[in-house]
């Protein structure tokens, strides 16, 4: 029973940080273009890489 007087205030602050970090996150725009991000990956150049990446893993060099 007692540890009931620790558990319950932790959590009840766990949630109030947890709600402070999500209106911090809304309030600073990270929530404005969901959209732009993941159609820029989709249309990314596939001959991007510079000379330090090589072939995707699994493929193998044909000769």
């Amino acid at each position: 029973m007692e540890s009931l007087y620790l558990l319950i205030p932790l959590s009840a602050l766990l949630v109030l940080l947890i709600i402070a970090v999500f209106g911090w996150a809304v309030h600073r725009g990270q929530f404005e273009e969901l959209e732009g991000e993941a159609e820029r990956i989709l249309t990314d150049e596939a001959g991007a890489l510079d000379g330090r990446q090589g072939r995707a893993a699994g493929r193998t060099e044909e000769s």
